[in-house]
C-alpha cells in the first residue's frame, strides 16, 4: 500500500477518471487513422499545367532538333582564314599562326594539299574543311594564264608599291587602293580616331564593310610603321570599368573577366579564350593592351 504523502497522487475524482479514458481514447483513434489512412495529397492538374504538359512533346521534339542542327558552312578562299574563322573550323592557334606568317610572305596557298603542307592540319581535319575552299578561277585553269608573264607583272607591281604608315595615311591615301571610296575611307579613319592610333593591320579585318581583297590591298599599301602609345591595363587587378575601356571590349565581356579571375585565380594569356563570351576573333589585338 502506498503511504498517506503519496496517496493523495493516485486518487482521482469520477470527472478525472473520465478524462483520463477520454484523451487515452483520442490517442488510441489518432493512432489508428495514422497508420491506416492515406493522407497522401491528391494532385490537382490546373489547366494551365494540362498545357505545359500537352506542349512537352512538341519541346522534346526542338531540342532534338537544336542538337541535330549544324553551322553550315559556305565556300571561302583558305587564303583569307582569320583567326575566329579558323578557331570556328577546328584549327588550333599554331596552324593558323603558320597561315599568316606564310600570307604576309605575299605567297598564296592554291591547293588544299599545299594548304595543308602549310598549316600541317590533320589529314582528318582536312578532308573535313577542303571540300568548302573555292580558289580563283585562274588557280584551276593555269593554262589560260602564262606563268612567267603573270609573275613577271606580279614582281613589277610589288616593286612599284610604296608602303606608307597607316596611322598617318589621308583620306586620299586609302582612296587610291581600288575598291575604296568616300564612305569606307572615313570609317577606317573613324577607326583609328577611336582607337587613338591602329596597332596591328588585323584591325583593318573588323572594319565594316571592307572585302577579304581590299584588307589584302591595305596589307600591300599599308604597315604599322609609327605605333601608338598603349597604355596597358593590368588584368588580374584591373576593376569591370577600368576593362571596359579596352578596344574591343564592353561592359559584359570586362565583367566575365573579373568573374574568371575571382573563380580561377590570375589570368594568363592562354586563359583568354576559356572566359564566356570573349571574342576570341580579336584576341591578338586585345592581348596587346593588356598587362599578366
Amino acid at each position: 500500500m502506498l503511504s498517506t504523502p503519496f496517496r493523495q497522487f493516485f486518487t482521482f475524482t469520477t470527472q478525472q477518471r473520465f478524462a483520463i479514458l477520454l484523451l487515452l481514447f483520442v490517442v488510441v483513434t489518432g493512432q489508428c487513422l495514422y497508420f491506416f489512412l492515406d493522407f497522401t495529397p491528391t494532385e490537382i492538374n490546373s489547366k494551365e499545367k494540362l498545357q505545359w504538359l500537352a506542349m512537352q512533346h512538341e519541346v522534346d521534339s526542338l531540342k532534338k532538333e537544336s542538337k541535330n542542327n549544324v553551322p553550315k558552312i559556305y565556300p571561302f578562299n583558305p587564303n583569307f582564314i582569320t583567326d575566329f574563322k579558323g578557331y570556328k573550323l577546328g584549327m588550333s592557334v599554331a596552324e593558323i599562326d603558320r597561315l599568316l606568317a606564310y600570307r604576309k610572305k605575299d605567297l598564296y596557298v592554291n591547293s588544299a594539299a599545299e594548304f595543308q603542307d602549310v598549316t600541317q592540319i590533320s589529314d582528318g581535319l582536312l578532308a573535313k574543311i577542303s571540300p568548302y575552299f573555292k580558289f580563283p578561277d585562274w588557280v584551276k585553269n593555269k593554262k589560260a594564264f602564262h606563268k612567267n608573264n603573270y609573275f613577271t607583272a606580279s614582281a613589277d607591281k610589288k616593286k612599284s608599291i610604296v608602303v606608307k604608315d597607316i596611322n598617318q595615311a589621308t583620306q586620299q591615301d586609302l582612296m587610291d587602293i581600288y575598291g575604296i571610296g568616300p564612305a569606307l575611307s572615313e570609317r577606317i579613319l573613324k577607326e583609328k580616331e577611336k582607337f587613338g592610333g591602329f596597332v596591328s593591320m588585323q584591325q583593318m579585318e573588323f572594319i565594316w564593310g571592307l572585302s577579304p581583297e581590299v584588307i589584302d590591298q591595305l596589307g600591300a599599301h599599308f604597315k604599322i610603321l609609327s605605333v601608338p602609345e598603349i597604355r596597358k591595363i593590368a588584368i588580374n587587378s584591373a576593376s569591370i570599368k577600368e576593362l571596359s575601356k579596352i578596344p574591343y571590349l564592353n561592359y559584359y565581356s570586362a565583367k566575365e573577366i573579373v568573374t574568371y579571375r575571382s573563380m580561377n585565380g590570375t589570368i594568363k594569356t592562354e586563359d583568354l579564350i576559356k572566359i564566356k563570351d570573349f571574342p576570341v576573333e580579336k584576341i591578338k589585338i586585345i592581348a596587346l593592351y593588356l598587362e599578366f
